[in-house]
């Protein structure tokens, strides 16, 4: 019989175990916006910031491959507890910005340019998480499923494209001393896929 106000001992580890956890994914999250982001820090901490950013990630076994059963062990909790992507000091996510464009190509040699469409600005919001979370997925596959699912639904609005080669890459944005020398952002392809829908069945009216 436990005393009362005396906590469990496997209550005491579950808590130090989810703290623990919470707290490496935080500091990663942390270490990696410092490296990449404008911050006050100087330039020349980055590696220190890099450096803590892969030393988190030991102890989460995500440096392991991604067959390892400790490593899916461990993200299967982090995802089951909600814990998996950081929020630096608890507040909520913001995204990147990543953005996906769509080259439609046609059997007579045509070629245009889409872009994702949305209907409401919360939508908008919710699609910009979606790149986000796509593009820092490592899991190529399940990325390359994500990418195609959304060039379907951009075939289903153009189905006599037979080809549609979906480009997702980075909008670098300048910082305010470059700005203010006339430097303007720039995209940087981080996926290229091609998909080929000539097969397909088009889609009911």
């Amino acid at each position: 019989m436990l005393k009362s106000g005396k906590l469990p001992a496997f209550r005491l580890a579950f808590f130090i175990v989810q703290f623990v956890c919470i707290l490496l994914v935080c500091l990663n999250d942390i270490f990696s916006i410092f490296s990449t982001s404008a911050t006050f820090f100087p330039d020349t901490l980055n590696p220190v910031w890099n450096r803590g950013a892969e030393v988190t990630l030991v102890p989460l076994g995500q440096t392991l491959p991604e067959t390892n059963p400790v490593r899916q062990t461990v993200s299967a909790y982090l995802n089951l507890a909600g814990i998996e992507a950081g929020y630096s000091y608890f507040a909520p996510n913001i995204p990147d910005n990543y953005k996906i464009v769509f080259e439609l190509h046609y059997r007579d040699g045509r070629t245009e340019v889409e872009l994702p469409r949305v209907n409401s600005r919360s939508a908008g919001l919710r699609f910009a998480t979606l790149l986000d979370k796509m593009t820092e997925t490592e899991y190529t596959p399940l990325r390359t499923m994500m990418v195609k699912m959304l060039a379907f639904s951009v075939w289903q609005d153009h189905p006599s494209a037979n080809k549609i080669r979906a480009v997702l890459g980075s909008v670098d944005l300048p910082s305010p001393a470059e700005f203010r020398l006339g430097r303007k952002e720039s995209y940087r392809v981080l996926f290229a896929y091609d998909f080929d829908f000539s097969a397909a069945q088009p889609p009911h009216p």
